[in-house]
């Protein structure tokens, strides 16, 4: 069985309501520690009083007393003993609750006595003639009986007041989150498409640090689910054409009994469903950059990389009997990630080669200066015009006139690795004003490993 959840508003009212106790706790036992120093001080003082007017009385009048065991009635608690020893050795007179063995020793002052078991608190003095040696004695356990009811005293009202004051800060811890139960009841309420903002008016500023992510959270979900919708929108339009082609041309391929024409016909259609399986490859691609963030960048060998690349267009390109070349230094590093720089790299061939007419050139370039690392791949196609230059980055877009079978997703792609590895990329007319230059500037060369 699942345990419930932890309640914040227990959890806070325990904490208030233990760190109070504890605070009281500790104030209590300070106070206890005081109380018993003073009151060990003001029953001194008594003490020393007292043997001082035992002294007094029984230097005058120690030979009136007819019993050595006499109650001369002295104001003294059960807790309170006096002895007056004549020269210190003969028990001359004490009072009824006082020991038999002397509460204190020959000299003067305070002393801690254990007798019979019991511990006492004395004062002993002499009189003038250094003859009669008194011991007035007051039991500890009678200090520890008061200071422990000054602490009773002091714990009462703690003890009397914790359910009330428990009561109180869970009441104080009720107002004080619900500002956090509206912002719960508003998100629990909400449709799974309601993605507008929270409303910060009336925030406390705890919660706000929170909420502003929450928002920027439903932003994010928001501009993801809008591209969402254009993408699949697109897609959907996109895949569309060439089905409905390869539909049309398997309907031709099945009405017609010549066999050339048919051979022919079906010829069209495996070029359709290659062009059809290169538009969902490049879907794939972008939705892959989207919804998967790439790892850790490491170094990768972008000379290698594009010669790989370069080397397997090269057939293509040349059964069209399209120049393809490559210059570059060896060892120039990016840091990166390698599938995804190879599918910039060959998109970026790619669409050369797509777009340069028969009998043309495609140049790629690889450059470092030290700080920096440019790759550009030059056609010698029709170009794009400036005004189109920056729509061509948008997916799907097509320069207006092209002949060349195309998705329109290649510069999308390769637009889109680039955001990743934080480099720009840039479009220009190719060497002599004629076709496209497509560079792609890296803002670091990655060191040698």
């Amino acid at each position: 069985m699942t345990s419930a959840p932890p309640s914040l508003k227990a959890r806070l009212t325990v904490l208030v309501v233990g760190a109070v106790v504890l605070v009281w706790a500790a104030a209590t036992v300070a106070t206890y520690v005081k109380a018993r120093h003073e009151i060990d001080e003001l029953l001194d003082a008594h003490l020393a009083q007292s043997v001082a007017l035992v002294v007094a009385q029984a230097g005058d009048e120690i030979e009136e007393f007819d019993t050595e065991h006499a109650d001369i009635g002295y104001p003294v608690s059960n807790a309170v003993a006096f002895q007056v020893w004549e020269h210190g050795t003969r028990l001359s007179l004490h009072s009824a609750n006082a020991p038999e063995a002397p509460l204190g020793g020959q000299g003067a002052g305070f002393s801690d006595q254990e007798i019979e078991g019991r511990q006492w608190r004395v004062f002993s003095a002499w009189d003038r003639e250094h003859e009669q040696l008194v011991h007035v004695g007051e039991r500890v356990e009678a200090r520890v009986a008061i200071a422990r009811e000054m602490l009773e005293a002091s714990l009462a009202p703690l003890l009397l007041a914790v359910p009330f004051l428990a009561l109180l800060v869970w009441f104080a811890v009720r107002q004080g989150v619900r500002p956090l139960d509206r912002v719960a009841d508003d998100v629990g309420h909400r449709a799974p498409s309601r993605l507008d903002p929270l409303d910060l008016a009336s925030v406390p500023t705890e919660l706000l640090p929170l909420l502003k992510r929450l928002n920027g959270l439903f932003a994010e979900v928001t501009r993801a689910m809008e591209h969402e919708r254009r993408f699949t929108a697109d897609a959907a339009h996109e895949l569309r054409t060439p089905l409905a082609a390869i539909r049309a041309q398997a309907q031709v391929a099945l009405g017609t009994s010549d066999a050339a024409e048919r051979e022919a016909v079906l010829h069209k259609v495996m070029a359709a469903c290659d062009r059809t399986a290169h538009l969902v490859a490049q879907l794939m691609t972008l939705a892959r950059l989207d919804a998967q963030p790439p790892g850790q960048p490491e170094a990768v060998v972008l000379t290698d990389l594009v010669t790989e690349v370069v080397a397997v267009a090269a057939p293509g390109a040349v059964s069209r009997r399209i120049e393809i070349s490559f210059t570059g230094s060896p060892g120039i590093r990016v840091s990166g990630h390698a599938a995804l720089l190879q599918v910039l790299v060959r998109n970026l061939v790619d669409n050369a080669i797509r777009y340069t007419p028969d009998g043309g050139q495609v140049m790629v370039e690889l450059t470092s200066d030290g700080g920096g690392v440019q790759l550009s791949v030059s056609d010698s196609g029709g170009g794009i015009p400036p005004d189109q230059r920056a729509r061509v980055m948008e997916r799907f877009y097509r320069v207006a006139g092209s002949r060349a079978d195309g998705s329109g997703l290649g510069l999308s792609i390769v637009s889109r690795v680039a955001a990743v590895h934080g480099a720009t990329v840039t479009i220009a007319d190719g060497p002599d004003g004629r076709g496209t230059r497509v560079a792609v500037s890296f803002p670091d060369a990655a060191s040698a490993t």
